[in-house]
């Protein structure tokens, strides 16, 4: 018989902020990095994000390209570390309603795994927090000499976690069209759109309009908006995208 599962993104879907962000900071607090790094590269289009003038997806990508440019020639056993702390910290800050999803797909004997954008240190740490089945995140490569070469291997868009899923589909043996997807950029737009029950949750207006577009994926999906400590179900046929 074939396995259910339930494929969690974090950043936004499962944590309320991006893990990238915390341990970019932690980074700076420690030194590995110079803060100017977060004021001169990316504050710039988190402002912008804040002032709902840019994208969340612009925002975070100005964030990993800093990010990746930063760890450059560092040693992964400084990101192990910070990202323990990281999660030792801030890994209860979760949407209820993601946390209550993650322990209705363990109840039921699915398989729960994450898929992020987030570097692999962090989402491992956060996947055995949640003692999720397995994940899947960024990876940063490593140089002869082991530290990080400034080379990646993203899992933040959208074919890198079709790619993912088509591997975890075949080696738990899953049900894809009895499963489930958890997500709110655009870069989740094919986990989502692959499933038979996918959850948009607190999803960007990039995601959105990509998901009225497509027929299939607006005739099954879910959008659920969590907003302080009530959680809203939508229907997607009467929201306005404008």
């Amino acid at each position: 018989m074939k396995n259910v599962a339930a494929f969690f993104d974090i950043d936004g879907t499962i944590y309320r902020e991006g893990l990238i962000k915390d341990i970019f900071k932690k980074m700076i607090n420690y030194e590995l990095i110079e803060e100017s790094k977060w004021y001169r590269e990316v504050r710039p289009a988190f402002i912008s994000w804040d002032k709902r003038e840019g994208t969340y997806d612009n925002y975070l990508q100005k964030m990993v390209d800093a990010h990746t440019e930063a760890v450059k020639g560092t040693n992964p056993i400084h990101m192990e570390y910070l990202s323990k702390k990281v999660i030792e910290q801030k890994g209860d800050r979760v949407h209820t309603f993601s946390r209550g999803r993650i322990s209705w797909h363990k109840e039921n004997g699915h398989k729960v795994i994450a898929i992020s954008g987030s570097p692999i240190e962090l989402v491992k740490e956060m996947s055995e927090k949640y003692k999720m089945d397995d994940y899947r995140g960024t990876t940063y490569k490593l140089d002869e000499e082991g530290n990080y070469s400034g080379e990646i291997i993203p899992m933040w868009d959208s074919r890198s976690k079709r790619k993912a899923i088509d591997e975890l589909v075949e080696q738990y043996n899953i049900d894809i069209d009895k499963s489930y997807a958890y997500g709110d950029t655009a870069g989740d737009f094919s986990m989502l759109k692959m499933v038979g029950n996918p959850v948009a949750i607190n999803p960007t207006k990039e995601l959105l309009n990509k998901i009225i577009e497509d027929k299939e994926l607006k005739e099954k999906i879910k959008i659920v908006v969590e907003r302080k400590d009530v959680v809203y179900v939508l229907d997607v046929n009467c929201l306005d995208f404008s």
